[in-house]
């Protein structure tokens, strides 16, 4: 990435040189796409089928490596109930257009195609059966099948466009130039498996907007105190309702020895700001108030970590609550402790320290300005040829299929036109 350069036209060599042998020196396909992920492979197929010459460029030993480990590695490939609400972005509007004109029914239809067999879990998350790699041998046949080239280990040094309008890339791979240039990249999420910022670098060479960063749909860490309390309950998962000022999911949280994660805090992390007092509802779908005096008016005898034992965990519960008023008996407990114990349980409150950042986030929040693109076309305004898809872009999805579909939808959009 290092030697990105200014956006001086010219390319830095003498005159001469770039007037005589620049055609004899650069691979000059219609089309470079820059990451082979699930938008620049997608992208790649749909230019390829309009007889777009395309030449797939990656920095990494192999493609879709995001594609291979996720949903475990079986690929939360798509969402049955995919909609603009399901995104965040500064401007909410911008996805509305890919995500209708290439749909989550598109992709299946390319499954169905490969007969690869899948299965939906809750919220409308579609799985593969057997393995993510279906998923990536699809689009490997796909790009096959059109004449993708695919070039790994292949890192971009310098980029600049020529004044004939041209894009001329510098790379460890010898120097290549093209008409449409696509900046597949990804984002900053999972930076074990290749992650870069080239795509920012490439927007702020031109000029264009980038929304600040930062991890999404991430665990998040507590403070010291809070750590140290509830790291013995590592392993433990309960369902619950968690609320921010913007947001509420009603999902699994899960302590971690870091501090919590699980879908529930998977989900807020991508709303949640530092600073901000988490709103934990632990009994989403019991009134523990109503239950609690039910049992105290026939006389119950049993002490009060019996009773809400059958609800959750002893370990929480004891980590939660006060020893003491747990070895109440039930029959005798004021209303006004049984208040608020009700309380506490349905809105637990917490402030966590942190997330655990790019290193186990799962998506990029932030990115290129949606304003700076067409939204049909993922063209950049004020750089004809230039397009942006994918996670690079300043639209980030829930857990559950979201971010590839984003990903299919939008670079199949820059595919009609690139």
């Amino acid at each position: 990435m290092h030697g990105i350069v200014s956006r001086n036209p010219a390319i830095v060599l003498p005159t001469l040189i770039i007037v005589y042998l620049l055609p004899y020196l650069m691979n000059q396909p219609d089309v470079i796409i820059i990451g082979a992920g699930a938008s620049g492979l997608m992208c790649a197929i749909e230019a390829a089928k309009r007889g777009r010459q395309v030449l797939v460029i990656d920095h990494a030993n192999k493609v879709g490596k995001k594609i291979l480990m996720s949903g475990g590695g079986r690929c939360n490939f798509t969402n049955y109930h995919i909609a603009a609400e399901n995104y965040i972005s500064h401007n909410p509007h911008f996805c509305k257009s890919a995500l209708r004109r290439f749909s989550q029914w598109d992709f299946l239809a390319l499954l169905e195609k490969y007969q690869i067999p899948f299965h939906e879990r809750l919220h409308g998350q579609l799985f593969c059966d057997d393995s993510a790699k279906d998923i990536v041998n699809l689009l490997l046949s796909e790009c096959k099948l059109y004449g993708v080239e695919i070039k790994l280990n292949c890192s971009v040094t310098q980029l600049q466009k020529q004044t004939d309008g041209y894009f001329a890339l510098q790379t460890n791979s010898g120097l290549f130039q093209c008409q449409s240039l696509v900046a597949a990249s990804g984002g900053l999420s999972i930076p074990k498996i290749g992650a870069s910022p080239l795509g920012y670098k490439i927007a702020e060479q031109f000029g264009i907007k980038i929304w600040p960063t930062r991890a999404g749909l991430v665990p998040l860490t507590l403070q010291p105190d809070d750590k140290e309390k509830f790291t013995p309950l590592t392993g433990i998962a309960v369902p619950c309702v968690v609320s921010n000022h913007a947001r509420s999911f009603k999902e699994n949280l899960l302590f971690t020895h870091r501090g919590l994660s699980g879908p529930a805090i998977l989900q807020i992390s991508s709303y949640w700001q530092p600073g901000e007092t988490l709103h934990i509802n632990l009994l989403p779908d019991v009134d523990i108030l109503f239950i609690l005096r039910e049992k105290r008016s026939q006389g119950n005898k049993q002490k009060l970590l019996a009773v809400l034992s059958d609800f959750l965990p002893k370990r929480l519960l004891q980590t939660l609550l006060a020893a003491a008023s747990l070895e109440i008996q039930i029959a005798n407990c004021a209303d006004k402790q049984l208040q608020t114990i009700a309380n506490h349980l349905h809105d637990w409150q917490i402030k966590p320290n942190s997330s655990e950042g790019y290193r186990t986030a799962e998506v990029t929040l932030g990115g290129v300005d949606c304003d700076a693109l067409s939204s049909k076309t993922m063209e950049c305004l004020t750089v004809p040829g230039l397009f942006f898809i994918g996670e690079v872009v300043d639209v980030a999805g829930w857990l559950g299929g979201y971010n590839f579909q984003w990903a299919w939808s939008s670079g199949w959009c820059a595919g009609q036109f690139v």
